[in-house]
């Protein structure tokens, strides 16, 4: 990859020079929450040095689909979006909106974070008034707000009232179905996973249950009660607040109306459609700002280097699901030549982005251009386990393997591992697994098995990770298992880090193989 002089500019500006770098976190730059873990503040620094310096690509996913939104504008751009964008979901189990994907929303995030994206979560959330799923909408005729159940559709306004109310009864379910969200949050915050939180998005609108409130009872103050939840009661400090409106296109949609104090937001972000990048609105966005980050929540189609000219501060924007292709190819070309617009193999990113993943405790991407990823190590080979090399624990090597063999073939690693079993035939047990993060279902003791592989960022270690759901005479319980594979000695031994927990209790131990 050759670097122009713009290039080198811009990582310049983007990684400061000298004794006070602009990446430094030195704590001027304060979140809403005062008490946002070291992750949060670094990624919110991480926004206001880019700021009117870069902006980021980004790409929404549908919440039952993973990633394969980014995937697919990958493919389509030739550039990976930094921004993964999801939502918590709302609609029934098959639905691409569908909110029971919300475990598998989490680990996906997990898998991202470590992958170098950042990661934004919306909710189209439900109304008090259902129960989860709803519709998105309600069909012609049939929007009774006493029974509202769908996204979209409006309270009465004693409706409105009792949310904000406490002890009412849509107050205790509003409560119960935040807590939802925030149980989800939680297991993020937990595994060090920052979050820009873009919660009731497009508040200025009438459209969604939650929008275009004023008065006493009004958008502003369901936010703040949301604020306040979540940061006093639930603790969730991983989260970056996104205050998020539409286009201002009627006079009672100023943003300032519906603008909740800069003590609960962190950054700013508006809604384009249609091209419709008005300079009004920008300006109306930097007034309020106070200084504070500014980004596009939502967009069909980015905007152009033309409009970044007189635009610069957007921090980034991202591109709504299933509108990769509103925008031509050629078009993404003249997007991927500036050197202000970056994506995930952009070298400017990479190396702008080290100290955040510091803070994460993550190593720094690979910077070697767009071929990023070196070369795989390979496991191929049959592996002879050493007991006495190994670091154990006190419950022996009954449940473990003494033999393997792998077959790594491009993009697909075979593993047949065998079983010493003492009253009996030795038990083997083959599995594959595909080494790009994505999820393979298997069974392990006749339960379910899920088990995803990654490689790390530098590339010389494998991430394998792998969930089973017992189920035994109606209780449920889950073995979680994480393994760091790599080779050590010039090929010749096999280390696997291995973690894991289960109703048996935890284990953290270092299996070590000999080439045979």
């Amino acid at each position: 990859m050759k670097f122009t002089p713009q290039v080198l500019c811009l990582a310049a500006a983007l990684l400061g020079t000298g004794a006070s770098p602009l990446l430094g976190f030195d704590g001027s730059v304060k979140p809403a929450n005062p008490n946002a873990s070291p992750e949060a503040r670094a990624l919110l620094e991480f926004l206001y040095a880019i700021s009117g310096k870069a902006t980021l690509t980004g790409q929404h996913n549908f919440p039952n689909i993973k990633d394969r939104n980014s995937r697919f504008a990958a493919k389509y751009i030739g550039k990976t979006p930094v921004v993964f964008s999801t939502d918590w979901g709302f609609a029934k189990d098959g639905d691409t909106d569908s909110y029971l994907a919300r475990p598998d929303i989490v680990e996906e995030a997990k898998r991202q974070h470590r992958l170098g994206s950042i990661v934004t979560i919306c909710w189209h959330a439900v109304p008090p008034t259902a129960d989860e799923p709803v519709i998105f909408r309600p069909p012609p005729g049939e929007a009774a707000p006493e029974s509202l159940a769908s996204v979209q559709g409006r309270l009465t306004d004693q409706q409105f009232k009792d949310i904000l109310t406490p002890g009412t009864r849509l107050n205790r379910r509003w409560c119960a179905q935040v807590d939802i969200i925030a149980a989800y949050l939680k297991k993020l915050r937990d595994k060090r996973v920052p979050i820009l939180w873009r919660p009731y998005h497009e508040m200025n609108g009438d459209w969604f249950w939650w929008g275009g409130r004023s008065g006493q009872y009004d958008t502003k103050a369901l936010y703040l009660q949301l604020f306040d939840r979540f940061v006093n009661l639930h603790k969730l400090d991983n989260l970056i607040w996104v205050w998020s409106v539409d286009r201002p296109v009627k006079p009672e949609m100023q943003f300032s109306n519906y603008f909740p104090g800069h003590t609960a937001v962190d950054v700013l972000a508006l809604d384009v459609y249609g091209r419709d990048f008005n300079p009004l609105y920008y300006d109306s966005l930097i007034a309020l700002s106070n200084g504070k980050p500014l980004v596009l929540g939502e967009v069909g189609n980015p905007p152009t280097p033309e409009i970044l000219d007189k635009q610069p501060k957007w921090a980034f924007y991202v591109v709504w699901a299933g509108m990769v292709r509103n925008t031509l190819k050629k078009q993404y070309e003249i997007l991927s030549r500036d050197p202000r617009i970056l994506g995930l193999e952009d070298l400017s990113y990479r190396e702008a982005i080290a100290p955040f993943r510091a803070a994460c405790g993550l190593s720094p991407l690979p910077v070697k251009g767009k071929e990023f990823k070196s070369a795989p190590v390979d496991f191929s080979g049959k592996w002879i386990f050493s007991e006495e090399k190994s670091v154990l624990d006190n419950w022996g090597v009954s449940s473990l393997p003494f033999r393997l063999k792998v077959v790594q073939k491009g993009n697909v690693l075979a593993v047949q591992r065998t079983y010493i079993v003492e009253y009996g035939d030795d038990r083997v047990t083959d599995e594959q697994l595909v080494l790009d993060g994505r999820e393979v279902k298997s069974e392990f003791m006749n339960s379910p098995r899920t088990a995803t592989a990654n490689w790390s960022a530098p590339g010389d270690s494998l991430i394998i990770e792998s969930k089973v759901a017992f189920n035994r005479g109606g209780r449920t319980s889950e073995m979680v298992v994480r393994e760091a594979w790599s080779l050590q000695e010039e090929g010749r031994i096999l280390s696997i880090r291995q973690y894991s927990t289960s109703f048996w209790g935890k284990r953290n131990i270092a299996l070590i193989f000999d080439r045979r």
